[in-house]
């Protein structure tokens, strides 16, 4: 029944993928006013969300960056589902790439790269990152698998059309640390604005406003590793286009403070928001776990311990 509905899926959305981008746009406009007006798609979590990160603004300028979000969100949908089919060519066009030169100085340094970006614009389309490097070196990104394996087999399908290698969150330890020892370089991105389970929060970061728990395994590994470090500055000049910027951290965090790259993270992804804010993940309950409840799960102790190691 897996395989079934798999290629029920597939079938269903690689047709609706032929269809020129303008069209699918035209969908998503239609989509917009049943998912925002209709259902009411987290509209508490976006509105609370939006509220508690700008305090500054007024109800009239959060409710206008509400709808835009919205209308984002149903243009990231339709632009992912073309990229069931969209050619090299075209991806090339729409999503371009600054600053290569960062991760290709590094490889040529015989040095590795981790790339901090954020559920920013359309971060699928990133996974084209192997054909504007056009290098041999490998590009993986981390994911989380979805509890759908039809879904899943879905999305690893497109995010590996251009080359990109998907890695399981718990397989990314052992597989870029076997790289290293292999001598294999690569570009590993990591989506580190999720939310960490508290057994997982070393660190809280001041985000938008907030005490933010954060995820620090992406500089753990970076350490380890010994990898140069690089953010991913994503805008949307206009509508079905996109411009990444690499931007460098660290060309290694040995000589850096614990957290160092956690925190440049942070600083970085919330300019990024805070230039454009209707194109990052509002609907996420990103700020559901406090170290309120964090300080009641642990003894001052245990505390001390787990926020002074990444």
């Amino acid at each position: 029944m897996k395989s079934i509905l798999y290629y029920i899926v597939f079938s269903f959305w690689f047709l609706a993928s032929l269809l020129p981008l303008r069209l699918l746009y035209v969908f998503s406009d239609l989509l917009y006013y049943p998912l925002y007006y209709g259902v009411r798609y987290r509209r508490k979590v976006v509105r609370n969300n939006l509220v508690s990160s700008f305090p500054e603004k007024d109800m009239k300028e959060i409710i206008q960056i509400e709808k835009d979000f919205y209308s984002f969100f149903c243009d990231y949908m339709v632009e992912t589902v073309k990229l069931f089919s969209m050619s090299k060519k075209e991806m090339q066009k729409r999503m371009t790439f600054e600053g290569t030169e960062l991760v290709t100085d590094a490889f040529d340094a015989g040095r590795s790269c981790s790339c901090y970006l954020g559920h920013y614009c359309n971060w699928e389309w990133v996974s084209s990152l192997p054909i504007h490097l056009g290098r041999p070196e490998i590009c993986g990104q981390v994911y989380h698998p979805l509890e759908s394996k039809a879904f899943d087999k879905l999305f690893l399908y497109l995010r590996g059309r251009f080359g990109a290698q998907s890695i399981t969150m718990d397989d990314t330890f052992r597989t870029v640390i076997g790289w290293k020892k292999s001598k294999i370089l690569n570009i590993v991105g990591y989506i580190s604005d999720q939310v960490p389970g508290y057994e997982s929060v070393h660190y809280f970061a001041d985000f938008l406003h907030h005490d933010t728990p954060v995820f620090t395994g992406t500089e753990r590994i970076s350490k380890i590793a010994d990898t140069t470090v690089v953010y991913l500055d994503i805008s949307r000049p206009k509508r079905g286009y996109y411009l990444c910027r690499f931007v460098k951290i660290a060309d290694s965090l040995n000589n850096h403070p614990i957290f160092y790259a956690t925190e440049q993270y942070f600083r970085l992804l919330e300019q990024t928001i805070q230039r454009a804010p209707q194109y990052w993940l509002w609907s996420h309950n990103r700020w559901k776990r406090t170290r309120e409840e964090f300080n009641q799960l642990f003894s001052e102790e245990e505390r001390t311990k787990r926020l002074s190691r990444p």
